[in-house]
């Protein structure tokens, strides 16, 4: 309660994006203080039995933050400290870029949603690999199940696109317990077309051939697709996950089926199609393939939806800011107890 009364009375009245900066600062600072053991303990989530098989390591929990809230990777320790089980940070490029023009973030509380065009705005993958190096020997750190979620810079064209999801994987897949390769924002002019399979199929060779360059161990690669595909176009994907031995699906990204402009929009209109794709591609792929499904999870009850939809694990982003810093630890406790 008095974090929705400080929400609505104060942080809704400042520019989203501002609002965001501010947080994810203080959220890092506050995973580097004394206190973040003790909120780890408390309000976080530690307990539970753990989780294999769905990664190389362990998962202390079912519930994790997804990308697009950590783009530069600053904050990790602190959002271990408050209980989401795996952070996934990015979308990360191999060159730094902006982003596109002000304003690009925008509340939209009346449907308890956000509308974003950022652009894979990022400090680019040398940077990335260095803080997460860095984040790695800590304690905190090297415990933490880290995702990288890796795109193509905004200039580089459909048909060089493979090369810069290399270049992503090769840096930065030593450090990460997964990789998600990103073919679904909005944002980026011509991204969401790679989604077709022939397109999508080279750049996931490229990005496991970068990834096994990178390290000898196998990091599971996924791929993120939007909740504005058609069924048959899904299923297509599938297929292509199948054939060459991709690791999972992360379901879904934002949607651009609304009427506010531009820019895609996530919170809760996204539920029920991000629900309806989860157990689409669980349909098709069977048991043997790791789905993760984000989109408009506010509560419990829709965790464990979305559970019982096929995902295995689940993220949120939008519910965390609109619900506050006890969300990631609640929603943990309940479906260990589910």
């Amino acid at each position: 309660m008095l974090y929705r009364f400080l929400y609505e009375r104060l942080m809704s009245r400042v520019d989203a994006e501002v609002a965001h900066e501010r947080a994810m600062k203080a959220i890092s600072l506050f995973g580097k203080s004394p206190f973040a053991s003790f909120v780890s303990h408390t309000i976080g989530y530690r307990g539970g039995k753990q989780i294999h098989g769905l990664l190389e390591r362990p998962l202390p929990g079912r519930v994790g933050l997804a990308a697009g809230q950590d783009k530069k990777c600053e904050a990790v320790e602190g959002l271990d400290a408050l209980g989401f089980a795996f952070v996934e940070v990015g979308t990360v490029t191999p060159l730094p870029q902006p982003g596109n023009d002000k304003p690009r973030l925008w509340r939209h509380n009346d449907i308890t949603a956000f509308r974003n065009r950022m652009g894979f705005n990022n400090d680019g993958a040398d940077v990335v690999a260095s803080r997460l190096d860095s984040l790695r020997r800590t304690p905190r750190g090297a415990r933490a199940i880290i995702g990288v979620n890796i795109g193509k810079n905004k200039w580089v064209s459909a048909q060089k696109a493979p090369e810069d999801y290399y270049i992503c994987a090769l840096k930065l897949a030593r450090y990460a317990d997964y990789l998600v390769v990103n073919v679904s924002s909005p944002n980026t002019p011509g991204l969401r077309d790679l989604q077709s399979v022939e397109s999508l199929r080279e750049i996931v060779h490229h990005a496991r051939r970068g990834a096994s360059e990178s390290t000898k161990r196998r990091v599971p690669i996924l791929v993120k697709i939007a909740p504005d595909l058609a069924d048959d176009d899904i299923v297509a994907i599938t297929r292509m996950v199948r054939e060459e031995d991709i690791d999972g699906v992360v379901a879904t990204n934002t949607t651009i089926n609304h009427s506010f402009g531009e820019g895609g929009i996530s919170g809760r209109p996204v539920f029920e199609r991000a629900r309806e794709v989860v157990s689409l591609v669980r349909r098709e792929l069977g048991m043997d393939y790791l789905i993760i499904g984000v989109g408009g999870i506010f509560s419990a009850d829709d965790a464990r939806e979305m559970v019982r939809a096929g995902a295995d694990l689940v993220q949120v982003l939008s519910s965390f800011i609109f619900e506050g810093p006890l969300l990631p630890g609640r929603l943990n406790r309940a479906l260990a107890n589910s």
